[in-house]
This record gives structure tokens, C-alpha cells and sequence, in this order.
């Protein structure tokens, strides 16, 4: 039991990586808050988690809405008096390339991935700052540390979290706050948003992406959501207590060329 006693906030956890690091939290004893827009699929796998004897609750967050997080705040303020630790997972991939990208469609991306993670830094922050500390995760990408020629506004918003997390981590230590931040790198990861975001490219880019993308993992498979829930719970754990700004890489070896 890992987490015992922490209260877990995750974002974007109605499916793909929030949901699978929602279930393994709980399993590892923590008390989750599941926050998300999909309010069928995230009170479903709230109560999937219950029934299998885990702690959760549902919470409505357009995480792009400053008012939103602030209605979020009351209530975990109101129901937990704080929290120990915030995923800031909610996200979207737009494989679109630089010449197919409008302003519409860049704006969009970093206001979904990055001006996300600002709002709910600060929100963790407070909440986090009422207890004893935390740890706060951002996940980033392996597209936050390297360039792909497919998705230019995608590589823009998670190279934003990724130094933006490094700056929140000298910030918080600075002023001796008891609070971590930490950044995880997925590599390609077989999910629904990448499904998804799959019918944005013409199926010429789209094939030269799936080969690219497939040839440069050493280990020959994307990952999993359950791959990158393991590292969410190591980084929202103790064991992780000497870690702050730093980069935690899961990609099958992709980023070692």
C-alpha cells in the first residue's frame, strides 16, 4: 500500500492513462478524485474502482476553465481540507503539420495541454500547501524532449510542461515548500485520444508517422496505459522523495537514438 492516506487528484482520468493511474493509486491505498469532462465514463470507472474495494469520487473539471478550477478547489477543499497529490494527465494529440496547423488549431493545443497544467499547478499548489505538501506530475511527452515532423503544435504544449514543470520545482524548493514536481515522457502509448487524433493526418503522413514512430522503439510495442500509471505511482509515493524537476522517461527506449 504505497500511497496509504494520500488524496489523489487526476485529471483526464474517464480513460487512457488517467483512468489506469486512478485504478492502480487506489489499488496501492489511496483516496482518488477521478476530474474529467466525460462525466458517464468517469463516474463508470469511479465506480469500477469502488467495486473492487478502492476509495473514489467524481469530480466535473473543464481543466481549461479558470472558473472550473476554482468550483474544483472549493470542493476537494471542502470534502479533504487538502491533497497530497495532483496528475495533470487531461490532454489531446493533433497530428497535423506545421503547414496544416491554423491559429485556431495551435491555440487549441496549448490551451488544452499547457494552460492546463498552469491552472492546476496553482491549484495543487494551495490545496497541497493547507496539509503537509506533495507531489505534483505533470505528463509531458517523449514529444516534449524531441521533435516530430507530424504534430509541430503537440511538441510546442508538452515542451512547455516540460520546463515549466523545472521552473515550478526550483520555485517550490526555493521558498522551502514541501512540494515535488515532476514530469513523465510517454512514448507512443496505445490509448483512444491516439486513435483519435489519428484522423487528423492524410494517410500518406499517417503511414510515414505509424512507421516512423513504430521503427524507433528499441523494444518493438508501444506502451500502455498501465505502463505510465506505474510511474504515476512512483512519483506520487515516498519513494520518490528525493526527486523535483526532474524528467521521467517510459517510451521503450525511443528517446536513446
Amino acid at each position: 500500500m504505497r500511497l496509504e492516506g494520500k488524496i489523489c487528484c487526476i485529471t483526464g482520468a474517464a480513460s487512457g492513462i488517467g483512468a489506469a493511474s486512478a485504478k492502480l493509486c487506489a489499488s496501492q491505498g489511496a483516496e482518488v478524485v477521478l476530474a474529467d469532462i466525460d462525466d458517464e465514463r468517469g463516474a463508470n470507472e469511479c465506480d469500477d474502482i469502488k467495486k473492487a474495494g478502492g476509495k473514489a469520487s467524481y469530480l466535473h473539471l473543464d481543466v481549461t476553465s479558470e472558473a472550473s478550477w476554482k468550483h474544483a478547489e472549493e470542493q476537494l477543499m471542502n470534502l479533504h481540507g487538502c491533497i497530497h497529490v495532483m496528475v495533470n494527465n487531461a490532454g489531446r494529440i493533433m497530428l497535423k503539420t506545421v503547414e496544416d496547423t491554423s491559429l485556431e488549431d495551435w491555440r487549441r493545443m496549448l490551451t488544452v495541454n499547457l494552460d492546463s497544467v498552469f491552472l492546476g499547478t496553482q491549484t495543487a499548489m494551495r490545496l497541497m500547501r493547507a496539509g503537509d505538501g506533495g507531489s505534483i506530475i505533470n505528463i509531458s511527452s517523449i514529444y516534449g524532449q524531441v521533435g516530430e515532423s507530424a504534430t509541430p503544435a503537440y511538441c510546442a504544449s508538452k515542451g512547455g510542461v516540460t520546463l515549466f514543470t523545472k521552473s515550478v520545482a526550483l520555485y517550490c524548493s526555493e521558498r522551502n515548500y514541501p512540494i515535488r514536481c515532476n514530469s513523465i515522457h510517454p512514448g507512443v502509448v496505445a490509448t483512444r485520444l491516439g486513435e483519435n487524433a489519428q484522423n487528423d493526418l492524410s494517410d500518406t503522413d499517417m503511414t510515414a508517422f505509424v512507421k516512423r514512430a513504430g521503427e524507433s522503439i528499441p523494444m518493438r510495442m508501444p506502451a500502455t496505459a498501465d505502463d505510465i500509471a506505474q510511474a504515476v505511482v512512483y512519483l506520487a509515493s515516498d519513494e520518490s522523495k528525493y526527486m523535483t524537476g526532474s524528467e521521467l522517461v517510459v517510451d521503450g527506449g525511443y528517446t536513446a537514438h
